[in-house]
């Protein structure tokens, strides 16, 4: 089959790998009709290398048909359209019995210190195949798949492997009142969806931050403010003046390491880049390589007693942190892989009900065929051509 595959720093290309097969009586083939490119995945393409080994495959964000299941899986069969969440989960463990899917004791990976497996993502989490291939083996198939209608194309249904499980946690955890105010750092995918949730769960104001245009007039066309942050002198003071003078009663930080604005963080980033790739894996993991510009501005933003969510993937162990804020401002923080399953059965009703409340139909903007792979990593990673959210279609 087809498969993109990392071969190093900014390097990945479409290569003819083994079709996968039927391994364990749990798993399941997933012949895959579209895989999302997500900003996590930027992270495999720029500074995660160490943990990559080449010909890995990528891709966490997959749909598709059922082709095979193992004797253990009976909550689908084959014909089946179904979503495949990112996270690997059994459903019966302590963990998932506490509906923390992404800290499946079953599927944990312990050499690495880390929670659930994860659909292609580095050794940290499994370094399981991804689903930006032309076929997907789905570990733990009896509990993860998630079926979906016939009939809507995949856009309606494709985010619920990660997007909308993501954004809609992030709002979870954001605890807005009823009525109040949220701050959503970084536009992408991710933060698009939580503002637009934000919004659905009653949040009287919302507030988006970027600095891409094409993000921050999708977020307007959606109904929310929209601030460019390159063109703000002080965006904490500007976000200030439009919530009371205090600032808003919740943020999301949906930025993560990928921030823009970071000079010195960039300049990490490209320095872990250049090391061999167990020294730069070492590097990653312990030293203060993240860029924190859009954590630090959601903790100067937020309101005294206020909550802030993070849903944007950091990836360094001791980055600085300023305790001495977080600790007189009471904030609350709230974070973590999204816990996919969780979500489902509140955010399946608006998709497969009338009109489209979330605005699913119109977030992609580029559907290209898997062959067109490293040129999607690169307008994605680059922001070019108005690249927003990609499908890939084998």
């Amino acid at each position: 089959m087809k498969a993109l595959t990392w071969h190093a720093k900014r390097d990945v290309r479409v290569d003819t790998v083994p079709d996968p097969t039927i391994q364990e009586p749990t798993d399941a083939i997933v012949r895959v009709t579209s895989s999302g490119i997500c900003g996590s995945d930027l992270h495999l393409y720029e500074v995660l290398g160490g943990f990559m080994d080449e010909g890995d495959i990528l891709g966490h964000e997959p749909m598709g048909i059922v082709e095979a299941v193992g004797s253990e899986v009976s909550q689908i069969r084959p014909g089946d359209r179904v979503v495949v969440p990112f996270n690997i989960s059994c459903g019966h463990c302590f963990m998932c019995g506490q509906r923390l899917y992404s800290q499946c004791e079953t599927t944990q990976v312990h050499s690495q210190g880390k929670g659930a497996a994860l659909l292609g993502y580095t050794k940290l989490y499994g370094q399981v195949p991804g689903g930006q291939a032309e076929f997907l083996r789905v570990p733990q198939a009896q509990f993860g798949p998630i079926k979906v209608p016939e009939g809507p194309p995949d856009d309606r249904f494709v985010y619920l492997s990660d997007v909308l499980p993501t954004a809609w946690q992030a709002v979870e955890y954001a605890a807005i009142p009823p009525g109040g105010s949220v701050v959503v750092y970084g536009l992408g995918p991710i933060g698009q969806m939580s503002a637009r949730i934000a919004r659905h769960h009653g949040a009287g104001q919302v507030i988006g931050v970027d600095l891409v245009p094409e993000r921050l007039e999708l977020a307007r066309r959606h109904g929310m403010e929209a601030l460019d942050i390159s063109a703000e002198g002080d965006i904490v003071g500007a976000i200030r003046e439009l919530t009371s003078g205090r600032g808003p009663d919740s943020v999301i930080d949906a930025v993560g390491m990928e921030a823009h604005g970071s000079p010195v963080g960039k300049l990490a980033h490209q320095m872990v880049g250049l090391l061999p790739d167990a020294l730069g894996a070492k590097m990653t993991e312990k030293a203060g390589i993240d860029r924190l510009n859009a954590l630090h501005l959601a903790i100067s933003t937020v309101r005294r007693g206020g909550t802030i969510s993070v849903s944007g993937v950091y990836g360094g162990m001791i980055d600085p942190m300023p305790m001495m804020d977080l600790f007189d401002k009471q904030i609350q923080v709230r974070m973590g892989q999204a816990n996919v399953k969780r979500w489902i059965g509140d955010i399946m009703p608006l998709l497969v009900g009338e009109g489209d409340p979330l605005g699913v139909d119109d977030l992609a903007t580029h559907h290209l065929p898997l062959a067109q792979g490293p040129h999607a990593y690169e307008i994605f990673q680059k922001k070019q051509d108005g690249a927003i959210k990609i499908l890939l279609q084998p």
